[in-house]
């Protein structure tokens, strides 16, 4: 029997602005939502946002930021992702699939070659799916203190035909998103 609730594919709305309120709203308010704190790293916010809203309340979220990147010595951009966040209640519903595939849609809209993510190594079977390739290699993030190796995985989806990771370092100009 289906969940009426979850008949129709979730609706994914641009959001105005992320705030944390809004993160609390859809994750609790515990003192590592992403589980990445012992990371020790310092984050970028998102300039676009993508939620879906159920009676009201935002149960999922994901947000998008250009970034500039060097890779094997030559300077670009890529669409990052970041804060993907869906409601623990909600969660094998698609709502990741939904925001994750808005902000994709929107990014290739945008410019870049690539979109890039950084995430827990239990998700990346769930990128996996959604269309993301693991990085197998170290990527330098900037950070308060200096550049740093990225401790957790580093995952790409190309946003054009065509369009194939080139080799080389990759150097993170920025905090990461």
């Amino acid at each position: 029997m289906t969940d009426r609730h979850f008949s129709a594919p979730p609706a994914v709305v641009r959001l105005a602005e992320y705030t944390k309120a809004e993160q609390i709203e859809i994750l609790g308010d515990g003192p590592d939502p992403f589980g990445v704190a012992d990371a020790g790293l310092t984050w970028l916010p998102k300039e676009d946002h993508f939620g879906v809203r159920r009676d009201g309340r935002l149960v999922a979220h994901a947000g998008l930021l250009r970034i500039p990147l060097s890779i094997g010595g030559v300077d670009t951009q890529a669409m990052g992702l970041g804060g993907v966040a869906v409601a623990p209640d909600l969660r094998g519903h698609g709502l990741a699939r939904a925001v994750v595939s808005a902000a994709v849609d929107h990014a290739r809209t945008l410019g870049p070659r690539y979109g890039l993510l950084f995430c827990r190594p239990p998700l990346v079977p769930l990128y996996g799916r959604l269309g993301w390739r693991a990085l197998e290699r170290d990527v330098h993030v900037e950070q308060p203190g200096g550049v740093v190796v990225m401790p957790l995985r580093t995952m790409w989806t190309p946003l054009h035909d065509g369009v194939t990771w080139p080799p080389g370092e990759i150097r993170l100009l920025s905090l990461p998103m």
